[in-house]
């Protein structure tokens, strides 16, 4: 299957995407399709899964966990190590699909592909290392005589539901994690990038994955809602906007859940920053897959000091970046996801200048396309400042004191993650301290990211962590074996 979705993402003839359900691949359902932002044809077509389809997939996975439980770690690893070299050898024709289906250029594409792998590699190292305790039970009275002990069990079956921004990379870390600790997995597809999550997991059933370890519906929220409620779920680990993870904590009920949210992450420019650097820093992340990252650089707090320097080199950096077709080596800047999306953050361009703001470049579009937007000086509660933009477009303010920017920062209801220019350790210490976000980054933007470090953030920006490590905490169960009569600690 996976040579049959790359060898059709080469012509020009739309890809097909079909479910993969109860050990088969499936065309059953509904037809959907979906329309490439900027070459403005259709690129892939799914199909939508029924009530029928989705209780046949809970039943299967539930019938599969044990047989997926019973897998050694070594051969899970083996397994997970196999699918980061495929993803290496296929990296090219998966990020033109991804390039297809939703305008990121096919140099973002191919990084994505390499995390894709370092992130399979990392599962399968995590997955070496799954044990357990030996607990001091007898260093209370009570304990005397007994030994006890715990390991780290499957929890079942878990439910990824992934985003259309990272949909390789992010289904990695959902099923590469969630096979590693020994689950089988009910796979959601964003409906904007099924067929670059079929050609993931038909990756991964091509590396030695079981038909039992993975199933794969497309379909929009309905379908999310259904596998939310399906009691065989165990954990659910959601990418998306935080109303949708409202919605999918209401559908799920008492279950576990890992929600990585959004945000409208801010980055600080201080007083003793390499200017330079920051502007080139936040050209390149705040425009990358046309800003559509939950870190990628919203809000640029400068102070008043550095604030004409930075807006003069940050603008020169912008207008540098090449904008155009996705499928060019060269671009910079592809379309964002639909039309609708790329007119929403024209139409909050706009109100900004009404409310006093100045465009230093950008502001237009076409189609999909967003022209790479400043807006300098906005109001502190325009839209663009508020909310999360995720499009071409950053904000740049000024600020005086420490005390101002971290309560600026503070006032937003998302806390993911931030950076800040500076080499004064006081004030990082301080603002990694002070700052309710899930991550800083000094030196850097917001929008950096190691797939083996932690990841999350906390308010309306989710809970959580995504890193293999803390994913297959997640993922798994810590049950308890005591032996009564039976001590390793000796029974005085």
């Amino acid at each position: 299957m996976l040579e049959h979705i790359l060898e059709a993402a080469r012509s020009a003839d739309p890809v097909e995407a079909p479910a993969f359900v109860a050990g088969r691949w499936s065309r059953d359902g509904s037809p959907a399709e979906r329309v490439g932002p900027y070459v403005r044809r259709v690129v892939s077509r799914s199909f939508t899964a029924g009530e029928e389809q989705v209780r046949q997939a809970a039943r299967f996975a539930g019938e599969s966990a044990a047989a997926v439980a019973r897998l050694a770690p070594a051969t899970r690893a083996t397994i997970l190590e196999r699918a980061a070299r495929l993803a290496t050898e296929r990296r090219d024709d998966v990020a033109r699909l991804i390039a297809l289906e939703l305008g990121k250029p096919v140099k973002d594409g191919r990084a994505e592909l390499d995390r894709v792998a370092d992130t399979f590699a990392v599962c399968a190292g995590e997955t070496r290392h799954i044990g357990g305790d030996t607990l001091p039970v007898a260093g209370w009275a009570r304990g005397i005589g007994n030994t006890a002990m715990t390991y780290r069990a499957p929890a079942g079956v878990a439910l990824a539901i992934t985003p259309f921004n990272a949909p390789a990379n992010l289904l990695a870390h959902k099923l590469g994690a969630s096979f590693a600790a020994g689950n089988t997995t009910l796979v959601k597809a964003p409906p904007q990038a099924p067929a670059t999550t079929a050609a993931v997991v038909a990756l991964l059933l091509e590396a030695g994955l079981p038909p039992e370890a993975v199933q794969l519906l497309h379909g929009g929220g309905e379908v999310g809602a259904a596998l939310c409620a399906a009691r065989e779920v165990s954990v659910i680990s959601f990418t998306g906007s935080a109303e949708t993870g409202h919605a999918v904590a209401r559908a799920a009920g008492a279950k576990r859940l890992v929600l990585e949210l959004g945000g409208n992450a801010a980055t600080l420019v201080c007083a003793d920053a390499d200017v330079a650097l920051a502007a080139k820093t936040c050209a390149r992340t705040g425009y990358s897959n046309s800003g559509q990252s939950c870190i990628s650089v919203q809000r640029v707090y400068v102070h008043r000091s550095r604030f004409d320097e930075f807006l003069a080199a940050f603008r020169t950096e912008v207008e540098a970046l090449e904008v155009g077709d996705p499928l060019d080596p060269a671009t910079d800047v592809g379309s964002m996801v639909d039309e609708a999306a790329a007119a929403r953050v024209e139409k909050w361009t706009a109100e900004a200048v009404a409310g006093g703001a100045r465009v230093v470049t950008g502001g237009t579009r076409d189609g999909a396309t967003l022209c790479p937007t400043i807006v300098a000086d906005p109001a502190p509660d325009a839209t663009l400042v508020v909310e999360e933009v995720f499009g071409a477009l950053v904000a740049v303010l000024p600020f005086d004191d420490v005390d101002a920017v971290i309560a600026a920062c503070n006032a937003s209801r998302f806390g993911l993650q931030a950076g800040a220019f500076t080499h004064d350790v006081r004030t990082i210490v301080r603002l990694w301290r002070e700052l309710q976000v899930g991550g800083l980054v000094v030196n850097g933007s917001s929008n950096y990211r190691l797939d083996h470090v932690p990841f999350g953030g906390v308010k309306d920006s989710g809970f959580g962590r995504e890193s293999p490590a803390h994913m297959i905490d997640d993922y798994t169960v810590v049950k308890t074996l005591i032996l009564r009569g039976l001590s390793i600690w000796g029974d005085r």
